[in-house]
């Protein structure tokens, strides 16, 4: 079996041999045996079950809860030949039963579904049919209140262990303490799974926490420095924009990422990026799936990360040819001191809460008591104008009910139409054909969003019909206008953002069921980014050391490379070179005298003097005075 998937791993994938520890992994599900694999960002997780259902019959089942993810490996699978599908969510029970003969009947080996798409008992009936080799559930640490991302959908995937006992489950996660390994193998059933963990400790990897007061210039000099492959991180799409322009005014060459761009300009942006004609990469956090770039020799974040296993995700995409590369972090005061307050106001309160469902029932017409099983349109923004609520503790809001299943709402509900202008504005303005109102508008539009010739931009028809007291119809029969006489490219929102109440509207006692899962999940993502800025403010201890801690990995040694150990190797520079300067003055001194000289601990010295001593630079006399040698 070893040649098999060494076979299959060349014919698919071009690769000659595994990454420890993909083998041992790959091995264990062959052997039908139940297996947990935890493995950092880049350690090649999929292959880990793609492989051994190559070489098994049947279908391998995968459930992960990030849509674009799905999308992303089934088309990854579809390039090199492999038939995968994913079960989209919203599709007519006709179009799913095409779906699932063709799975049946198509020789297809993986089938890819979200864990909410996994609870329909249409789909559960189709899964039963089909001949399942594999489960693989990724993103596992979902399945965990003390996951970082708790999902409660995850808790009802054992239902396919259930309907196919005798297949074999692998569960994959990035991260997971000793609490939801336990979780993991409690909820999903497994019996002494085996459970194998790859370490964080990249040896080739320099963490450095940077503090300044000039992150553009700091960046400017890193870059020139390092002069290879970078990834800039960045907080937001303005940012990313902004700072990719300047770096670019800078002499850079740069692309930007974020998850505002179109299908293609995301194409576009990756693809000079992996063919280093734009080898600088400024991105939101969006820029992560299916990078597998192994030559990136910085990855630089400009922001707080959210959590600790976020930034070891995305740091972890530098150096993967082993060759040196360096994660950079930099950091102002202002930065810490934001961040800590802002956790402060961030997240909703339960009365905040109650009261968004509360609204959101008040928004479709709904009365108490009732229930109603209607999909209803849903514009978010709209939503909060009309109830007059902030936007982003309402959306943190709307995914707690919706992650709590109290409501279902799609992914994308805050999606945004397009507009990118064709023409120069001077054509338009200047054209006589056009009405002095479609001239106003052009002039509004072109105040209110900038960029609008080079990109495709989001608009809200809804705000800019409050900001010019106007209506939403009129805004959109007028973008429609500009659209048809090629002035402007509109693309509208899609009407598929839906909603939809999966309990009888009970306000209070509805949310006062949750209200533990909701309060413990805040309290946990607010915990996650107070472990950053305690790593960040930490400059007594290895960088390294502090990460695998917290990754509850033992016996972690100093690297030697972060800001901290260099720091102190300067320290202990200064020092030895302050202790040998005074016998250039004294011919011998006690230990006393010479902690009285130098103005540093006395047990740093004390320690200096024993180094010293050792390496014979020093030496003791019967008196206990210490004499250069």
């Amino acid at each position: 079996m070893s040649d098999a998937t060494v076979h299959i791993l060349k014919e698919y994938w071009g690769y000659t041999s595994f990454r420890e520890p993909q083998k041992a992994i790959i091995d264990a599900v062959l052997h039908k045996k139940d297996t947990i694999a935890l493995l950092p960002t880049g350690g090649g997780k999929s292959i880990c079950f793609q492989v051994p259902a190559l070489l098994q019959d049947g279908v391998c089942i995968v459930i992960s809860p990030l849509i674009a993810l799905i999308q992303d490996q089934v088309e990854n699978l579809q390039s090199k030949g492999i038939k995968a599908v994913a079960i989209p969510s919203g599709s007519k029970q006709d179009d799913l039963i095409r779906l699932f003969d063709n799975i049946r009947f198509g020789n297809y080996k993986f089938v890819y579904l979200s864990p909410e798409r996994l609870q329909s008992r249409f789909i559960q009936e189709k899964i039963k049919q089909l001949h399942v080799s594999i489960i693989a559930i990724d993103e596992a640490h979902c399945i965990s209140e003390w996951g970082h991302d708790f999902r409660p959908s995850y808790l009802r995937i054992q239902t396919v262990k259930e309907i196919h006992p005798n297949a074999t489950t692998i569960a994959l996660t990035a991260s997971a303490n000793t609490k939801v390994i336990r979780d993991i193998t409690s909820h999903l059933g497994l019996e002494t799974p085996s459970v194998f963990k790859k370490s964080f400790y990249r040896k080739n990897l320099v963490y450095q926490v940077l503090p300044t007061e000039d992150k553009l210039g700091r960046t400017c000099r890193i870059l020139k420095k390092i002069n290879g492959p970078s990834i800039v991180y960045v907080a937001s799409r303005n940012k990313a924009k902004k700072i990719s322009s300047y770096l670019n005014a800078s002499g850079f060459q740069s692309s930007f990422y974020h998850g505002g761009l179109t299908r293609l300009e995301k194409e576009v942006a990756f693809a000079n990026w992996m063919q280093e004609k734009t080898p600088i990469m400024v991105a939101t956090n969006a820029f992560g799936m299916g990078i597998d770039k192994p030559n990136v020799r910085a990855v630089i974040h400009l922001n707080i990360p959210s959590s600790l296993e976020n930034y070891v995700q995305e740091a972890g995409r530098g150096g993967r040819d082993g060759k040196k590369a360096f994660s950079l972090v930099l950091v102002t005061k202002a930065d810490i001191s934001y961040t800590r307050e802002s956790l402060q106001h961030k997240y909703p309160s339960m009365a905040e809460i109650k009261t968004v469902y509360q609204k959101l029932h008040q928004y479709k017409q709904i009365a108490l008591g009732e229930f109603t099983d209607t999909e209803y349109e849903f514009d978010f923004t709209e939503f909060c104008d009309t109830y007059q609520l902030p936007n982003a503790k309402t959306a943190l809001a709307v995914q707690a009910l919706n992650a709590n299943e109290i409501i279902q709402i799609t992914q994308n509900f805050n999606q945004k139409s397009t507009i990118q202008f064709t023409v120069g504005s001077q054509q338009i303005l200047k054209n006589n054909i056009l009405s002095n109102n479609l001239k106003n508008f052009v002039q509004i539009l072109l105040r209110m969003y900038g960029g609008v010739f080079e990109n495709a931009v989001k608009i809200d028809e809804f705000y800019i019909a409050k900001k010019n007291n106007s209506t939403s119809w009129k805004v959109i029969s007028q973008l429609e206008l500009l659209h048809e006489k090629g002035y402007i490219t509109y693309a509208k929102s899609s009407k598929s953002n839906s909603l939809l109440f999966l309990h009888p509207r009970e306000d209070a006692r509805t949310i006062n069921r949750i209200s533990k899962n909701i309060t413990r999940l805040f309290t946990l993502k607010k915990e996650k980014v107070l472990a950053v800025i305690r790593y960040l403010e930490n400059a007594s201890v290895c960088r390294n050391i502090q990460l695998l801690t917290y990754f509850e990995e033992k016996n972690s040694q100093k690297c030697g490379t972060c800001d901290v150990c260099l720091n102190e190797l300067k320290a202990t520079k200064h020092l030895n070179s302050a202790i040998i300067a005074l016998f250039k003055v004294h011919k011998e001194l006690s230990s006393q005298e010479i902690c009285a000289l130098i103005d540093e601990k006395e047990n740093d010295i004390l320690i200096h003097l024993r180094t010293l001593l050792a390496k014979e630079t020093i030496g003791i006399t019967n008196h206990n005075k210490y004499f250069l040698t």
